[in-house]
């Protein structure tokens, strides 16, 4: 593959993220936020669990990596993630809602030096932290309220924070399981999640809610297209050209969800929220100094490959950490 179907992979990963936005704000007119969500992993476990199947691969966990990857996955990274993010960006515009997840690259360091190395902290992760939740504060009040504007941006956050929490719990384990039947148990259990979740919440039920074409549309786009194309592009660019630079999705999505937001929607983008987005941006850059800097100097012979790790050393999120070396937290770089 060459680097120009990457770009385009990448480019195609960029709008079904990035439109996925615009098409939440389109279902959240009609659904409940929790339904909503359930549904669209009802749609892309579907897909996945028939991937499955078909490929006849593996399919049955059997380890206790396993399962615990599963409850992670499906609980934290999805369930969760989305759990939040839905609630809250009933609450702002589609374009604040993608700038604001993609703060989550600049909490995932700070949380994986805490939990996976004895490693210090540095400055660069403290100024570029305090930089990306500036950008958010910004974001929180450019609407010049503190009410629903600062409690979806709240919302999102804590979305950002789970899923952060949830990646670098991961990396604790390595699955038995190939990538495809592990993601497809995790979008199952995260869509049992949600399910129970909405019930438990607003008593959502699919025959309790109104379906219109628009929604359903959304619906359809969101399982199909930004769920279960977008993780089979991610993987793919994944193994393509590394964590780091698939780790710029992050900031390519919000910029085609702010696009289109302000297109099809008729949502404002603001200085403020410029501005904030762009606190953001540098925040990352800061967090994630040492994996770019690193990037920078790979030879182009090896360019859009992943880089190689030490012995003791784990990646997460295109970030490189040393393992500790208490045997009984051995880690391995995940999937």
């Amino acid at each position: 593959m060459t680097k120009t179907e990457d770009v385009v992979l990448f480019g195609a990963l960029a709008f079904v993220w990035g439109t996925a936005f615009t098409a939440i704000e389109i279902g959240l007119e009609t659904l409940p936020p929790l339904l909503f969500a359930a549904a669209r992993l009802d749609i892309a476990a579907f897909i996945f669990i028939g991937a499955v199947l078909l490929s006849r691969i593996q399919w049955l966990p059997r380890t206790k990596a396993d399962l615990v990857l599963i409850l992670s996955n499906g609980i934290l990274v999805i369930g969760a993630h989305f759990a939040f993010s839905f609630i809250g960006q009933s609450y702002v515009t589609s374009g604040v809602a993608s700038i604001v997840l993609s703060v989550s690259p600049i909490i995932t360091p700070i949380i994986a030096i805490q939990l996976l190395t004895t490693e210090r902290i540095y400055l660069t992760d403290v100024i570029g932290l305090g930089a990306g939740l500036a950008g958010v504060i910004a974001i929180a009040i450019a609407g010049g309220s503190f009410d629903g504007q600062l409690l979806g941006v709240g919302l999102l956050l804590a979305s950002a924070v789970v899923f952060a929490l949830g990646s670098v719990l991961t990396e604790r384990w390595t699955a038995v399981l190939p990538t495809m039947s592990l993601h497809a148990w995790s979008m199952s259990t995260g869509a049992v999640f949600l399910h129970a979740a909405a019930y438990a919440y607003s008593g959502a039920s699919f025959w309790s809610v109104t379906w219109t074409p628009s929604a359903a549309a959304a619906l359809t786009y969101l399982g199909i297209f930004a769920t279960a194309g977008g993780f089979l592009l991610y993987f793919t660019l994944l193994n393509r050209i590394g964590a780091t630079n698939v780790s710029l999705i992050n900031y390519a999505s919000p910029v085609v969800a702010t696009i289109f937001g302000a297109s099809l929607l008729g949502e404002q983008i603001t200085i403020v929220t410029v501005a904030g987005f762009g606190l953001i941006v540098i925040g990352f850059v800061l967090c994630n100094i040492r994996s770019l800097w690193r990037l920078t100097r790979s030879t182009r012979d090896t360019a859009g490959s992943v880089q190689s790790l030490k012995r003791d050393e784990v990646r997460v999120q295109g970030n490189v950490y040393k393992k500790q070396t208490d045997s009984q937290n051995h880690l391995q770089p995940g999937d």
